[in-house]
Protein backbone atom coordinates (compact mmCIF):
# COMPACT_ATOMS: atom_id res chain seq x y z
CA UNK A 1 0.00 0.00 0.00
CA UNK A 2 2.85 2.15 0.80
CA UNK A 3 4.27 1.98 -2.80
CA UNK A 4 1.63 2.91 -4.52
CA UNK A 5 0.26 5.66 -2.16
CA UNK A 6 3.76 7.28 -3.02
CA UNK A 7 3.48 6.43 -6.64
CA UNK A 8 0.40 8.10 -6.66
CA UNK A 9 1.33 10.80 -5.17
CA UNK A 10 4.27 11.49 -7.34
CA UNK A 11 2.85 10.91 -10.65
CA UNK A 12 0.14 13.29 -9.36
CA UNK A 13 2.63 16.36 -9.63
CA UNK A 14 3.81 18.11 -12.73
CA UNK A 15 7.07 16.93 -13.81
CA UNK A 16 10.17 18.98 -11.92
CA UNK A 17 8.52 19.76 -8.89
CA UNK A 18 10.59 19.85 -5.46
CA UNK A 19 9.09 17.11 -2.98
CA UNK A 20 9.82 15.89 0.56
CA UNK A 21 8.29 12.52 0.72
CA UNK A 22 7.79 12.07 4.42
CA UNK A 23 6.53 8.65 5.23
CA UNK A 24 6.78 6.22 8.43
CA UNK A 25 7.39 3.09 5.96
CA UNK A 26 11.13 2.35 6.31
CA UNK A 27 10.93 -0.26 3.25
CA UNK A 28 10.06 2.62 1.06
CA UNK A 29 12.31 4.73 2.94
CA UNK A 30 15.14 2.38 2.33
CA UNK A 31 14.01 0.89 -0.72
CA UNK A 32 14.58 4.51 -2.43
CA UNK A 33 17.56 5.67 -0.47
CA UNK A 34 19.43 2.07 0.10
CA UNK A 35 18.42 -0.89 -1.64
CA UNK A 36 17.23 0.16 -5.27
CA UNK A 37 21.17 0.64 -6.56
CA UNK A 38 21.83 -2.57 -5.97
CA UNK A 39 18.78 -4.59 -6.87
CA UNK A 40 19.21 -2.76 -10.35
CA UNK A 41 22.70 -4.17 -10.50
CA UNK A 42 21.66 -7.91 -9.36
CA UNK A 43 18.79 -7.63 -12.26
CA UNK A 44 15.95 -7.04 -9.53
CA UNK A 45 17.07 -9.70 -7.39
CA UNK A 46 18.15 -9.17 -3.38
CA UNK A 47 21.56 -10.08 -1.84
CA UNK A 48 20.20 -13.39 -1.15
CA UNK A 49 19.46 -13.75 -5.24
CA UNK A 50 15.86 -14.16 -4.80
CA UNK A 51 13.50 -11.76 -6.41
CA UNK A 52 12.73 -8.66 -5.43
CA UNK A 53 9.29 -8.43 -4.10
CA UNK A 54 6.87 -5.91 -6.00
CA UNK A 55 9.37 -5.14 -8.68
CA UNK A 56 6.85 -3.81 -10.87
CA UNK A 57 5.93 -1.14 -8.20
CA UNK A 58 9.52 -0.51 -7.02
CA UNK A 59 10.29 0.11 -11.34
CA UNK A 60 7.31 2.38 -11.16
CA UNK A 61 8.11 4.35 -8.24
CA UNK A 62 11.56 5.17 -9.39
CA UNK A 63 9.98 6.29 -12.71
CA UNK A 64 7.73 8.71 -10.90
CA UNK A 65 10.61 10.10 -8.25
CA UNK A 66 12.77 10.33 -11.29
CA UNK A 67 10.46 13.52 -12.91
CA UNK A 68 11.31 15.53 -10.23
CA UNK A 69 13.96 16.86 -6.95
CA UNK A 70 12.49 13.97 -4.18
CA UNK A 71 13.93 14.13 -0.48
CA UNK A 72 12.82 11.11 1.47
CA UNK A 73 12.21 11.79 5.30
CA UNK A 74 11.33 8.96 8.12
CA UNK A 75 8.91 9.80 10.63
CA UNK A 76 8.00 7.54 13.55
CA UNK A 77 4.23 6.28 12.75
CA UNK A 78 1.42 7.24 15.14
CA UNK A 79 3.93 9.48 17.05
CA UNK A 80 1.62 12.73 16.87
CA UNK A 81 3.00 14.07 13.30
CA UNK A 82 0.17 16.20 12.45
CA UNK A 83 1.14 15.06 7.97
CA UNK A 84 1.49 11.54 8.80
CA UNK A 85 -1.34 11.18 11.63
CA UNK A 86 -3.70 12.63 8.58
CA UNK A 87 -2.15 10.78 5.54
CA UNK A 88 -2.70 7.81 8.12
CA UNK A 89 -6.54 8.71 8.54
CA UNK A 90 -7.18 9.49 5.04
CA UNK A 91 -5.94 5.93 3.98
CA UNK A 92 -7.43 4.41 6.63
CA UNK A 93 -10.98 5.75 5.02
CA UNK A 94 -9.87 4.70 1.47
CA UNK A 95 -9.26 1.46 2.77
CA UNK A 96 -12.71 0.86 4.77
CA UNK A 97 -14.28 2.65 1.54
CA UNK A 98 -13.31 0.10 -0.94
CA UNK A 99 -13.50 -2.73 1.23
CA UNK A 100 -16.96 -1.59 1.54
CA UNK A 101 -17.51 -2.12 -2.53
CA UNK A 102 -16.22 -5.32 -2.90
CA UNK A 103 -18.39 -6.65 -0.25
CA UNK A 104 -21.35 -5.20 -2.31
CA UNK A 105 -19.76 -6.16 -5.59
CA UNK A 106 -20.07 -10.18 -3.61
CA UNK A 107 -23.04 -9.91 -2.30
CA UNK A 108 -24.25 -8.71 -5.96
CA UNK A 109 -22.34 -11.50 -7.60
CA UNK A 110 -24.42 -13.75 -5.43
CA UNK A 111 -28.01 -12.55 -6.50
CA UNK A 112 -28.96 -10.38 -3.99
CA UNK A 113 -29.30 -6.72 -3.87
CA UNK A 114 -27.40 -3.98 -2.05
CA UNK A 115 -28.85 -0.57 -0.83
Amino acid sequence: MELRAAIEALNALRPGAFVTMIGDSEYVLKGMTEWLPGWKARGWRKADRKPVMNADLWQALEAAAAQHTVTWTWTRGHNGDALNERADAIASEEARKAEKRANRSKVAALGFQTS
